[in-house]
């Protein structure tokens, strides 16, 4: 493996990210070695975009609660010390790019070390401008860039250039600064101003809201911006960092982390859980009744807010939301609906591009939990989602309703399931293309059948009979050699129903196996 393929290899879409440990089977093949080349690469590319001299800009690193950060911040300072570094130390993603926007840091670019959800021996970067994280294209033309200045500095194979000591010189130092205080003001005075309460220094008084931070990053929510509010937070849990996950993966889609905002909720009676994935830009919530919302839930609830005073706006999902949410928002609350391809910045993506064309579009949101408001720079913010549930709880308690009327009108699937198929063999991306072509042919020969359109991704094919209601979705993984089939059902024992249709099909491929 020559030095750009080690480090094209790190690239994951729009983000950086490799096994900073090895654990499990992998191998490390991040190291802070690494990470300061890609950072120093950054510093070049920004420098040419902003036309600024890179002993100019102004660079933020920040990092969530992985055991790994502090190993790769020091790379990623090394690799800026060509700018002037700013040491943001524990903190949120969204905080990181809103690091570029906010008066007090007004950064030219910002690096955020995290893996999101991810194991703990992994971990990657993000990059921001004050435009948003960068895109694809620019991501692999900085590992590019990273590798061609490994090689300049004297590394020539794959042991020298994965040495942890292998860092570029300089040195301006880094500063401290403290970009969670900033950015917990910031969302401080969106409540103040969003509940509009008598009493303007304590507007969460009386509510009762729970955080469960499942030991990421997130956890100076409830202490630096709820509490100082006036809300109670009694009950919150895992709030304190620890990168090795001691009680549940820091994932909103988790079924045991929803569990345990459920059960915080529950025991404290309070009237909100929150949950956020490690790094914050993912969110959900649990009412007071124990009723989870995320996924197509989640969705219903913000577009039904931003729906009071942007009515009829788009709202972009990706491409696995239930048909009973695209009922709601077309049928229910007139809105317009766009189901897109899955990954959080394709959606975003998107968003942005019908804005761009004339088209409102106040929300673009993936049932993962990465949910981005207009009005908010499009930015996956958890804290920002949580900010905007929490501001209508309150301005709907003073008028003695319940916040679980705004979604009233949604229906559920009775039965939902994703089976997960593997392509065996190296060009698993070609094969994925022609069984998606295939199970397109038998589709349109079997009446039963019927393809949804427009579809962005794979083939949705919907099932309106005697037998079975419901839909499918086959897709090829964004990364991976897997196809995803997103199955659900109206009726119990629909997706059985829809499987036994479809099964043969899938054993009839060699390649492919659950």
């Amino acid at each position: 493996m020559n030095v750009k393929e080690i480090f094209r290899k790190l690239q994951n879409g729009s983000d950086v990210r490799g096994a900073a440990l090895a654990a499990g089977g992998e191998e490390k093949n991040l190291t802070p070695s690494l990470a300061a080349f890609i950072c120093r690469a950054y510093a070049g590319w920004l420098s040419e975009k902003g036309g600024k001299d890179e002993s100019a800009l102004r660079i933020g690193v920040g990092h969530d609660s992985r055991i790994t950060a502090e190993a790769i911040k020091a790379g990623c300072l090394s690799g800026l010390s060509v700018a002037k570094a700013f040491d943001c130390g524990l903190v949120s993603t969204p905080a990181m790019f809103q690091s570029t926007l906010l008066p007090g840091a007004d950064f030219d670019g910002a690096v955020m070390i995290t893996a999101s959800h991810l194991p703990f021996n992994r971990n990657g970067l993000k990059f921001f401008t004050k435009e948003g994280g960068l895109e694809k294209a620019e991501i692999r033309a900085i590992l590019d860039r990273a590798a061609e200045l490994a090689e300049q500095y004297g590394a020539e194979d794959a042991q020298e250039i994965l040495r942890a000591d292998r860092l570029p010189d300089g040195g301006n130092g880094a500063e401290a600064f403290s970009l969670v205080s900033l950015y917990a003001e910031h969302m401080r005075q969106l409540i103040i101003d969003g509940v509009n309460a008598e009493d303007r220094t304590h507007p969460l008084a009386g509510l009762h809201i729970v955080v469960d931070a499942g030991n990421g990053a997130a956890g100076f929510f409830a202490t630096d911006i709820l509490a100082p509010l006036g809300a109670d937070i009694s009950g919150s849990a895992f709030l304190d960092p620890d990168g090795h996950f001691p009680n549940h993966v820091p994932n909103p889609e988790n079924p045991a982390a929803i569990d345990a905002i459920r059960k915080a909720v529950l025991e404290s009676h309070a009237d909100l859980g929150v949950i956020f994935d490690c790094d914050g830009d993912r969110g959900a919530v649990v009412f007071s009744d124990g009723t989870e919302v995320n996924r197509n839930t989640l969705i219903a609830l913000l577009a039904a807010i931003i729906n009071e005073k942007k009515p009829g706006t788009t709202v972009v999902t990706d491409s696995v939301t239930s048909d009973e949410l695209h009922e709601f928002l077309v049928g229910t609350l007139h809105m317009k609906h766009l189901r897109f391809r899955r990954g959080y910045k394709n959606v975003i993506d998107k968003g942005i591009e019908l804005n761009r064309n004339g088209e409102d579009c106040e929300l673009a949101i993936e049932t993962s939990g990465h949910g981005a408001f207009r009005e908010n720079h499009f930015s996956d913010d958890g804290a920002y989602i949580a900010v905007k549930i929490i501001i209508r709880m309150a301005q709907l308690r003073r008028e003695h309703r319940d916040i679980r009327s705004l979604i009233a009108g949604l229906r559920y699937p009775a039965e939902a399931r994703e089976l997960r198929f593997h392509i065996a063999g190296a060009d698993f991306g070609a094969y994925g293309d022609a069984v998606l072509r295939d199970f397109e042919a038998m589709a349109r020969e079997d009446p039963r059948f019927h393809i949804v359109t427009p579809n962005y991704e794979g083939i949705r094919v919907s099932f309106d009979d005697p037998e079975v209601k419901g839909w499918l979705l086959l897709r090829k993984s964004l990364h991976d050699p897997v196809l995803p089939v997103n199955v659900e059902s109206r009726d119990p024992g629909g997706v059985e129903v829809i499987l036994g249709r479809v099964m043969p099909f899938f054993r009839s491929k060699g390649r492919l196996s659950l």
